[in-house]
């Protein structure tokens, strides 16, 4: 699949480490180091600007050595860049450790998943049809065994 990119930034196009990953390293794109503090949450630029094809959508994710190292992860994970935007690929961070965590021009941020998704037609109803499970929800299908 091909996708168009403008990139403004400094760094490389997002690529596939490996031959089966499924998610491509964004990096950050900023003129000087950001500090978020501990639960402080930012937007952090990357310089990039996509046009995806119809029926598609880029995920944003964390990295999970981010994560598990230091405590950041994306905000809103996963974020969702649709066909139709045009602006800025953003990644929303944010430190929830205890420490400050400094994020220096260059830095992978985030990962970048290429996805299918369906466009849903609503038809509405008066019933629906039942199922094993019915209206339980929130940790009820462990007391259905």
């Amino acid at each position: 699949m091909n996708i168009k990119i403008i990139n403004k930034s400094k760094h490389p196009l997002p690529k596939y480490q490996t031959e089966l990953s499924a998610g491509m390293d964004l990096y950050a794109n900023i003129d000087e180091t950001i500090t978020l503090k501990p639960l402080e949450r930012k937007l952090v630029s990357t310089g990039l600007f996509l046009e995806l094809p119809a029926g598609f959508e880029a995920q944003v994710r964390p990295r999970s050595g981010l994560a598990l190292k230091n405590g950041i992860t994306v905000l809103n994970a996963p974020g969702t860049i649709d066909a139709d935007y045009r602006g800025e690929v953003g990644v929303i961070l944010i430190n929830l450790s205890s420490e400050d965590f400094f994020i220096k021009d260059g830095d992978r941020i985030a990962q970048m998943v290429i996805a299918r998704h369906e466009t849903a037609e609503w038809q509405e109803v008066t019933e629906l049809a039942d199922s094993q499970r019915g209206s339980g929800g929130f940790g009820s299908t462990s007391e259905k065994i």
